[in-house]
């Protein structure tokens, strides 16, 4: 029996506490664990908080850009921007939790070097240096926030992504390149191959596997694949916990494929790439939205890699932009949740 094999022992044995977490009873809403980052993960909690009082987000840790870049630079942090956007979409519809919502996505504007950043981050960052503990720094914006839901990194270290890419250089549409940086992943050019992380072999952060194994349902997606998905595949201890979990998992595809990172890609592509990055995987579900599938059976037959059923429903905003609507995916979930549910108390 390896090492990590005995620390998953002990961390299933090891109940998540923090806010939103409650003691199951017979008859409760299901522990659900949704997993990515930027703008796709908060699409996904603000449905989930709809439906479920027991939400844990596991965030990537990879972002380089932009305030996060700065403050990960500056001060040797964790990124802080995905988590503080997963935080505000677990804010609640009340005055308090949308007025603390938008404070925390306030962005400053000036000339000087305050410009861009983001308060949420300057909070999240300076409870980590009073705390010491990035874990407890969350639970206690999430308390402050009124947070339907805990926030938990996915690695205690920030994390550099790395990708092979097809064309990056439109002179040399033949070679294989290597781009480094999730922000600039996002948007490379060429063909993504593959993506890794540095360091190759991250600690996970022992209350996400935690949370991972004590799931009833684990959702990962929707979001940038290669730069938000896929990553949390990257982080040993947590792939591990994703195959010896007992909880159900539902994959939630993208709308539309993201201009550069995955440009072209089909619906089934994505579950292509992704069991590449993750062959031992297995899923239960992966819910697409009817009008993005032009060809189920494909998505269907790549789906069986999985063996994961396919789950169609109208998850997108009626006004036609390409974001998900919460009250739709919301009940695609809640469908999902029950029709694919076992017997009993989510167990």
């Amino acid at each position: 029996m390896t090492g990590r094999t005995l620390r998953l022992r002990r961390l299933r044995r090891v109940a998540p506490t923090g806010p939103g977490q409650r003691t199951r009873r017979r008859g409760a809403t299901p522990k659900v664990v949704a997993l990515g980052g930027g703008m796709g993960l908060s699409a996904s909690l603000a449905a989930l908080r709809r439906i479920t009082g027991d939400l844990t987000a596991v965030v990537t840790v990879a972002d380089d850009g932009g305030s996060s870049g700065r403050l990960r630079d500056e001060l040797g942090v964790l990124p802080p921007g995905d988590l503080r956007k997963a935080l505000a979409a677990l804010c609640g519809d009340d005055d308090w939790g949308q007025t603390w919502s938008r404070v925390i996505q306030h962005r400053f504007a000036s000339k000087g070097d305050l410009h861009g950043h983001a308060v949420g981050n300057l909070l999240i960052v300076a409870l980590w240096e009073q705390l010491g503990d990035p874990v407890q720094a969350l639970d206690l914006v999430g308390t402050l926030l009124g947070a339907h839901g805990r926030v938990l990194p996915m690695s205690a270290v920030p994390l550099e992504l790395q990708a092979l890419v097809k064309g990056h250089d439109p002179a040399r549409p033949d070679d294989v390149d290597t781009v480094c940086g999730q922000a600039t992943v996002a948007l490379t050019r060429g063909e993504v191959q593959s993506v890794h992380v540095v360091p190759s072999d991250p600690p996970a952060v022992p209350e996400a596997v935690a949370a991972v194994l004590d799931a009833d349902w684990v959702v990962l997606g929707p979001g940038s694949w290669f730069s938000s998905v896929i990553p949390h595949l990257l982080v040993p201890e947590l792939l591990d916990a994703l195959i010896a979990t007992k909880a159900r998992k539902v994959l939630s595809l993208n709308l539309v494929p993201q201009p550069g990172e995955t440009e072209g890609f089909s619906p089934q592509r994505h579950l292509e790439v992704l069991a590449r990055h993750a062959p031992k995987l297995a899923l239960d579900v992966v819910l697409a939205d009817e009008a993005a599938v032009p060809d189920r059976e494909s998505l269907t037959d790549a789906a069986k890699r999985f063996a994961a059923a396919v789950e169609l429903a109208p998850v997108a905003r009626p006004d036609g932009t390409p974001k998900h609507d919460p009250e739709l995916l919301a009940a695609a979930y809640d469908r999902i949740f029950w029709m694919h549910g076992r017997i009993g108390p989510w167990r």
